[in-house]
């Protein structure tokens, strides 16, 4: 039997396929790991020209409250995450989180105020549960609609002049704008975000038109398509947090080191503070902090220290304290790179610990995030 005939395939399958995409299963998904090029060549090439990504598994999800009104999906909205929605600009997007009764997070997400309705972006692993969770909490009071459209991002420093070839409005967007557009005759609404760390686009795109405005994009000599190997070490390297693994359903926003994604509004003191599930927790860790953090690590040599691996305050392996989350090799860095959550005694930026790694202690110094800096265009 073939495997990968459950798997769901995205609107741009084909042409991965025709690009001689090495697929793999993900999410329910059938997508690419990578192309020829490989994922060392792919990650170099999105920091230094621009990279092309399917992200088309991704939920996007629109709410829009019955009564017509954007403060009333705002404030639906803001009933299930500790986020700032109310006060978010039109054409504007900010990042959240789904919290759960116990403080934790169900899912991360890409909020966007279009209009008089917001546009949520959600993790395609969470996908159903995402939409039953807002159907049930919100769905007497909006309208949740998923959409059947592809979604790809461009990143890079040459996203903008390659995007602007076919929309030159494109280069007056700040990072975290919306905006609705043409490109190549095809209605879209591109957002100047992503996940890599550098400047860079993400389009939704009509499922049916999705195959031409790509390969309109992946003619330009500067563009190359990305697999999800590469985009896994660009989001490490930038110190981003992947759903299932640096964040969920263990962990808070505060241990996460996620404190910049919440705004003043929502906290203690704030105009509407808490009133989101686990606000107790969650306040309480923001007025006093959490007993663990999500820290950066460089584990010394080149071998890299992979997710789940322990973490050790001592060089015998006796006092275990925390875990590796996420870790691989970062080709931009040109050495090993991970996270992981250690106790906040540990947490200081050049605290050495150590990690087992097939039976050895490997030392690994605690590290500022992100490993690159980022190329946002603020």
């Amino acid at each position: 039997m073939d495997d990968t005939a459950a798997l769901k395939k995205t609107p741009l399958h084909a042409l991965h396929l025709q690009l001689g995409a090495r697929m793999v299963p993900f999410a329910g998904y059938d997508m690419p790991v990578q192309y020829p090029a490989g994922v060392m060549k792919e990650h170099i090439h999105t920091r230094t020209e621009a990279g092309l990504f399917d992200v088309s598994h991704m939920g996007q999800v629109i709410v829009k409250a019955k009564s017509g009104s954007y403060e009333d999906a705002a404030l639906a909205l803001e009933s299930l995450v500790p986020v700032d929605i109310l006060g978010l600009a039109e054409g504007r997007q900010r990042y959240g989180f789904f919290t759960d009764d116990s403080g934790c997070i169900l899912d991360d997400l890409m909020i966007s105020h279009l209009d008089d309705h917001l546009f949520v972006v959600v993790n395609a692993s969470c996908k159903e549960a995402d939409l039953a969770h807002l159907q049930t909490h919100i769905g007497d009071r909006c309208d949740i609609t998923l959409l059947n459209r592809a979604l790809i991002a461009l990143q890079g420093p040459r996203a903008v002049e390659v995007l602007a070839e076919l929309w030159a409005d494109v280069a007056a967007m700040k990072f975290m704008d919306v905006r609705h557009c043409r490109l190549h005759d095809v209605s879209c609404l591109v957002s100047r975000s992503g996940y890599s760390g550098e400047d860079g686009f993400e389009i939704s795109i009509p499922a049916d038109k999705a195959e031409d405005v790509t390969m309109r994009l992946l003619e330009h000599p500067d563009v190359q398509a990305i697999g999800l190997g590469a985009r896994d070490s660009l989001r490490l390297e930038a110190g981003l947090c992947l759903y299932g693994n640096d964040i969920d359903t263990t962990t808070s926003p505060v241990e996460a080191a996620l404190e910049w994604a919440m705004q003043k509004a929502r906290r203690s003191g704030g105009a509407r503070a808490g009133g989101f599930p686990g606000s107790g927790r969650i306040l309480s860790e923001l007025d006093n902090g959490a007993a663990r953090r999500r820290v950066g690590l460089k584990p010394e040599g080149k071998a890299p220290v992979r997710g789940h691996a322990k973490l050790y305050a001592d060089a015998e392996g006796k006092a275990e304290i925390g875990e590796v989350t996420s870790g691989g090799f970062g080709p931009s860095v040109e050495g090993p790179v991970a996270m992981g959550y250690v106790p906040v005694s540990h947490a200081a930026a050049g605290t050495l610990v150590y990690a087992e790694v097939r039976g050895k202690y490997l030392p690994i110094t605690v590290s500022a995030l992100p490993f690159v800096t980022p190329t946002y265009k603020r």
